[in-house]
């Protein structure tokens, strides 16, 4: 049976950047506009950000409110007034461009002000508000009417949309359980990867080398935790060797310390000879939501290792295709990199499992079939 697609033509939205720019939320939003275009559909992209001056005062906003000083530009975006600025700004866009249709990447310019246009809106998200309360290395920065104000106005975020489509399982259940949404308003469609291409020549699982990746959120994505989990492990492992991806905010952070070498500004096929050649990608990130360094590290045969929440252990199918750390405690990871190494062969099994897992679930051409017709 063949369904119709939801649209012919649509705006996909971005609070962050251009969403036709690859740098605008780790490309994400490019590339479900490239394959929806590949079945026919005409995506046009809104930047429904503001200046740097409206941002200012905006932030100014923040402390009148009593919500103290932000700490982070997503703090401010959260205010109920900055979401409102965002969602007339797209609404007066999709008016004069005559737009009927718009994917919001993210509930930041979200409640419609339309809604009364016939423009129907969609959300394609990876998180919530509320999912991320429970592992934020930053919530003691809120105030307790911050953190409620900011539930409130996701809460009618999600209300206002058609449908929502999320990169997890486990953030479908959430909403749904969570926020109360139809189970049928919500599916859940994955997501794709990057630039990394599937490697299927021999492989050392027997070398000790160690992967992670930490752009420029170094302690966020774990590395703190991990050089000193690395640290524990190399007393038993001397042969240990750990690579880390990141650029110069990360630099600073990373310790002159034996067996640990750091690799700035890689271009991608550099990144994607480390995941080639690494035993285990190590990224014990503390509050990502999803991860596409997983995925990337899986279709590369490299098994991963990090914490038990939010998106890896549906990535990994629960340890099928790699390890999970109950706790963030160095000690705990130390012991299952350890482990991890001393059985090259269920190392092997695992990236061969992971990479087939990943080639048959995850791809932006499949997100956007999800999107368009399911």
């Amino acid at each position: 049976m063949e369904y119709p697609k939801r649209f012919e033509r649509v705006a996909i939205s971005s609070v962050f950047g251009d969403p036709m720019d690859r740098r605008t939320w780790s490309a994400a939003p490019y590339n479900v506009a490239i394959c929806l275009q590949k079945l026919g559909i005409a995506v046009e992209g809104i930047h429904s950000g503001g200046t740097r001056g409206e941002r200012s005062l905006l932030a100014l906003h923040y402390m009148m409110t009593g919500y103290g000083r932000p700490h982070s530009s997503e703090a401010v975006l959260r205010l109920a007034p900055a979401r409102r600025r965002a969602a007339e700004r797209l609404a007066e866009t999709a008016r004069r461009r005559r737009i009927r249709h718009i994917l919001h990447t993210g509930t930041l310019d979200l409640p419609p002000v339309d809604s009364d246009d016939g423009v129907k809106h969609y959300l394609y998200c990876d998180h919530s508000w509320a999912l991320s309360l429970p592992h934020r290395t930053d919530l003691s920065d809120y105030s307790r009417r911050a953190i409620q104000n900011f539930e409130d106005t996701e809460r009618a975020a999600l209300e206002s949309v058609e449908h929502v489509f999320t990169f997890g399982a486990y953030v479908r259940d959430h909403l749904i359980g969570h926020y109360g949404l139809p189970p049928e308003k919500v599916t859940a469609v994955g997501s794709g990867m990057g630039q990394i291409e599937p490697y299927d020549q021999p492989k050392d699982y027997g070398r000790p080398h160690l992967l992670f990746v930490a752009k420029h959120l170094f302690a966020p994505k774990g590395g703190n935790l991990l050089v000193e989990a690395f640290r524990i492990a190399r007393r038993e492992r001397p042969d240990l060797l750990l690579n880390i991806v990141g650029d110069g905010r990360s630099a600073s952070h990373v310790p002159a310390q034996p067996g640990i070498h750091f690799h700035a500004h890689l271009p991608w096929r550099e990144l994607q000879r480390l995941y080639r050649i690494s035993s285990l990608l190590t990224q014990p990130m503390l509050n990502d939501p999803w991860g596409q360094v997983y995925l990337e590290a899986l279709l590369s045969r490299t098994p991963v290792i990090g914490l038990r929440r939010n998106g890896l252990p549906e990535i990994i199918e629960h340890g099928r295709h790699g390890f999970l750390v109950d706790e963030a405690d160095p000690q705990a990871l130390a012991a299952t990199i350890l482990a991890a190494l001393s059985d090259p062969q269920r190392l092997a099994e695992m990236g061969w499992s992971g990479q087939q897992h990943v080639l048959q679930s995850y791809s932006w051409d499949a997100v956007a079939n999800r999107i368009a017709f399911g």
